[in-house]
Order: structure tokens, then sequence, then C-alpha cells
């Protein structure tokens, strides 16, 4: 654990000195130090390091629900489910046809519609968190695609779980399906309508107390969704959501800073350690021409939620950069088709794929103002913020107000 750290911490200070990334760097110190690479063999088993990643994953969201008010589904629900449901429809839509494309077959098919048409929640989060647009007017609607894609997740994943194990059942993937959605359901009356009580539950002056409460009651929902059939992550986001609008809100967000940091760190780098590099020239025409398919789909994405939204061209290019890196669903779907004897090709295709982006994704988010150069920026013109203005520039964007003083203020 040590050496995980350590490596992750020192690597990131490399990469600082150029202006890189943190999280291409953390994956790069899992990969380096796995036991797919020769030389130094930190953890020879990625499983060892897996319920560290996992509590990773679920910080991460954890504090994205705390930065998503609820004023934001109230007011713009019909909005984020567009601007998600296009997303969903372009990028999956394209990952199912680039399937058949391959030729592999149908179950793979639905497996590359997986992976090539979800977002990484971990690596937006982290994202938004390390360029500083939390408080970004376009950071809602990558928000809202995100809360999206983690519903359709639950039940794409239970609509694909009998297919890919051969059940001919259609009673029990209905069953699988109602109980996720089921539990969704109640994790949204909850945020409506439970977040008073909830903030009572939690309201406490001793620190202490309240880290152990908030970490506490987000692993235990995370747990109890993913049994439910519902991703982890999306439990620990409503969370946060609920946490978020009670009067300990703001000292939640500060007290769990440490915590989704050194998390986050073990997640990137627990994925790395999955990650072999030798599998990866035998796939490396199909994998470079499925990022060519997955960067023009986010570009018609991020222009589509644009337009939902009435944002100029820079806000359009903030949201096809900042959304294009793939991961943990893209592993867990690795994961399952594996288990069902699917193409063996399919395996290190992920593996690469998700590879390229994760490190291409925050790289593309970094420097979206050269994409918004060459943006039809005019039909979004008139919602083009003062500061942004309706022309993109070359510029970096100026930061607006923080969220959390927003907040205090209205």
């Amino acid at each position: 654990m040590g050496g995980a750290f350590l490596a992750a911490a020192l690597l990131a200070r490399l990469g600082s000195r150029i202006e890189l990334p943190t999280i291409p760097l953390f994956i790069l110190a899992g990969i380096l130090l796995g036991p797919h690479t020769p030389g130094i063999v930190l953890v020879s088993d990625p499983h060892d390091l897996e319920m560290l990643s996992a509590l990773g994953l679920v910080l991460l969201l954890f504090y994205l629900g705390l930065e998503f008010h609820m004023d934001d589904l109230k007011t713009g629900g019909r909005k984020m489910a567009l601007a998600g449901g296009t997303y969903l429809a372009l990028n999956v839509g394209a990952g199912l046809g680039f399937g058949f494309a391959l030729g592999w077959g149908m179950s793979e098919a639905l497996v590359l519609a997986g992976v090539l048409g979800i977002s990484s929640s971990a690596i937006v989060t982290k994202v938004l968190v390390d360029l500083g647009r939390i408080g970004n007017p376009e950071t809602k609607p990558i928000l809202g695609i995100i809360v999206v894609e983690d519903i359709f997740l639950a039940l794409y994943l239970a609509a694909l779980q009998p297919i890919l194990s051969g059940a001919t059942s259609l009673q029990a993937a209905l069953m699988d399906g109602g109980k996720a959605f089921g539990f969704l359901l109640l994790l949204a009356l909850a945020a409506r309508f439970g977040t008073k009580v909830i903030g009572r539950l939690m309201n406490t002056k001793d620190d202490e107390l309240l880290v152990i409460s908030f970490l506490g009651a987000a692993v235990f929902v995370a747990g109890v969704s993913e049994w439910f059939g519902v991703a982890d992550a999306i439990g620990a986001f409503m969370v946060g959501l609920m946490l978020g609008s009670t009067t300990s809100g703001e000292r939640i967000r500060k007290l769990v800073h440490p915590l989704r940091d050194a998390f986050g760190a073990i997640f990137f780098f627990g994925f790395g350690l999955s990650i072999n590099p030798g599998d990866l020239p035998s796939v490396l025409w199909p994998v470079l021409a499925a990022v060519g398919v997955t960067l023009a789909m986010n570009v018609f994405a991020g222009l589509a939620a644009a337009r939902v939204y009435r944002f100029g061209a820079g806000q359009a290019a903030n949201i096809s950069t900042t959304l294009l890196a793939r991961g943990e669903f893209a592993l867990i779907l690795a994961t399952m088709a594996a288990a069902a004897g699917l193409d063996p090709r399919l395996a290190p295709f992920i593996a690469g794929y998700v590879l390229v982006l994760a490190v291409l994704g925050p790289l593309a988010a970094g420097r979206s103002a050269w994409l918004a150069r060459i943006l039809p920026g005019s039909a979004f013109s008139r919602a083009a913020t003062p500061e942004l203005g309706a022309e993109p520039t070359t510029e970096p964007l100026p930061e607006p107000e923080p969220l959390e003083t927003s907040r205090r203020s209205g």
C-alpha cells in the first residue's frame, strides 16, 4: 500500500512539471508496478486492492453528489434527461454498430455497445476537480449525463447478464431490471423528501463523528445498491446528493477531500494493475478505430447538449472532452465477457481502448479550447455567458464563482 501511494505520488509530481494530469500517471504507476510488466512487482494480484479501489470510486462519486444540488434536479430534469439520452443514443448506438462491423458476434457487439457508450464517472469527476470546473455552467449537463448513464448502466447490466450467461428466462431478466429500477426509485424518493430527516441524523459538532457518519452512510448505501443490481457508484452519488443539501453539507465537503484524493489515487492505480501491455499490439487497429468513433460521437453529443442548454462553443467543447474517458464500467464488462467465454480478443481490446481514452480524455479536457476553435459556436451564441463570450478564444476560461459560495448567497 505504501509503495502504491508513493509510486503514484512520484509519477504525479514528475508529470506536474510538464503539466500532465494526474489520472494517466496514477494508471501508469499501476501498469509499471503490476504483475504484467517486468521489474518490480508491488501487487501480484490486482484483486488484493479490489476493496480499496471500490472505496476510491465510492468516494469520488460521493463527492460528486455533494456538489450536485437538489435544485439542479428539480429545475433541469427534462434538459438533463434529453442531454443524457442523446449522449447514450449516439455513443451506445455507435458502439453497437462498431461491434457488428468487427464481426465478432452478437454478444460481443452488445458488450462493445456498453464499452463505447458509457463514460467513466471516476475520471470525469477527477477531471472536473483537477481543472477547477465544478462551478462552471456546463458542469450541470455533464453531471446530468453521468447520472443518466448510471441509471442506464443499472438497467443495461440487468438485461445483459442473462444474455451472456445463456439464460433464456425473460421473467428472470425482467425481475432483475425491476429490482434495480425499484431501488433507484427508492433512492430518488429519499433524496427528494428525506433530506431534512437525514440532516438531523447527521448533525453533530464533532468532526470525528461526522466523518464516521457520512463515510458509513456512503459505503453502506453503495454496498446495498450493488446487491440490488445498481452500480455502487450511483448509490454513493445519491447519498452525497442528500447530504450536500443539509446544514452539514459544507463541512462534509471539506472533510471528504483528503479521503477522496487518497483513495481516488488507489482506484486509478488498481485500474493500471489490471492492464497487460503485452496484449495490446494484437488489437491495435480496432482500438484506434474505436477511439476515433468515440471522439466523433462525443463531439456530436457535446454539440447536442450545448444546443439543449443554449451554450456556446466553449462549453460544448468542455462537455465533449470531459465525458470522453472510459473506465470502470468497461472493465466490469471485460470481466463479464471473459467469464461468459466470449471472443478472447475482447479483453485486450477493452483494456487498450480504456487505457488510450483514460490518458487522452484528461489531456483533451485540459485543452478543450483547441476544439472550441473549430466548433460551430454561432448557433449557441445567444446563451454564451459574458465571461466566456460567444466566440471561442485561445486563452483559458476564467473561473466562475465557486459553487459553495453561490449556494450560500442563494
